[in-house]
């Protein structure tokens, strides 16, 4: 059965980092598309960083970029979003998401993708 559970989130203070997780079950990272959403209070979902199942290359939106990192770990059917310098404006739930489309990730289409987990709420306050 093909599983996909996102953890790691928390309160951080501006300037803090976080790291989230994706654990799959039941197919191959390479195999799909990764991607993380997030949806502030108030604001429709929104895609923050993402894999191309292409060739593996990745995206990330403007206002991320320098500070956010997306990995995976194939062994452990798991990636990651390493979120630095955090921001009061990243505040929000955090969905990971995969799908087997070949479509560019970097559109960020929420239809294409099969899988999501329920999220994972990320706060960052002083």
């Amino acid at each position: 059965q093909l599983q996909i559970v996102e953890s790691g989130g928390g309160l951080v203070q501006p300037g803090g980092s976080l790291r989230l997780s994706c654990a799959t079950s039941g197919f191959t990272l390479d195999s799909h598309s990764l991607a993380w959403f997030r949806q502030a209070p108030g604001k429709e979902r929104e895609g923050v960083s993402c894999i191309n199942s292409s060739d593996g290359s990745t995206d990330y939106v403007d206002s991320v970029k320098g500070r956010f990192t997306i990995s995976k770990d194939n062994a452990k059917n798991t990636f990651y979003l390493q979120m630095n310098s955090l921001k009061p404006e990243d505040t929000g739930v955090y969905y990971c998401a995969a799908g087997s489309f070949g479509y560019d990730c970097s559109a960020y289409v929420p239809y294409n993708y099969d899988y999501w987990g329920r999220g994972t709420q990320v706060t960052v306050s002083s």
